[in-house]
């Protein structure tokens, strides 16, 4: 499998990830903004509603390699807050609980990571919707040094 294919694969992945969490804010906004309000998020449904779109954005986004640093900004926009808000472990008492934030916090920060680090490739990504308007307006999709 050539490194086009990883690559197409990983963003499924990694995109498909953030698409479906998107779904999950939409389906069960009224539980999650109840929690979101217990940890302090003001107006918990409508920051869940809202955080649901930046996770759709930038999981279509990163999936069909559309407008990838728009993607990933959204991404950004909402790992940052979410972590240190919603998973603030160094702030809990009971230990399972701590453990279990602590890990969602990890998660996060990880995913994150691989957000930034997406945005070092270069445009258009391989096998993606920004390649293809390339190549049928006669543009190379190799990037020339400046």
């Amino acid at each position: 499998m050539g490194t086009r294919w990883v690559f197409l694969l990983g963003r499924l992945l990694f995109g498909g990830f953030f698409l479906f969490s998107s779904f999950n804010h939409f389906m069960n906004a009224e539980a999650m903004g109840a929690y979101a309000a217990s940890k302090g998020v003001p107006m918990g449904t409508l920051a869940v509603l809202g955080s649901g779109v930046l996770l759709f954005i930038g999981g279509v986004s990163v999936l069909l390699g559309y407008l990838p640093k728009v993607g990933l900004g959204a991404l950004v926009l909402f790992l940052v807050p979410v972590t240190l808000m919603m998973h603030n472990f160094w702030a809990l008492d009971d230990p399972q609980q701590r453990m279990m934030e602590m890990g969602n916090f990890l998660k996060n920060t990880a995913l994150l990571g691989g957000a930034l680090a997406l945005t070092a490739v270069p445009e258009p990504w391989p096998v993606s919707v920004g390649e293809r308007d390339r190549a049928r307006r006669g543009l190379s999709s190799r990037r020339v040094a400046p």
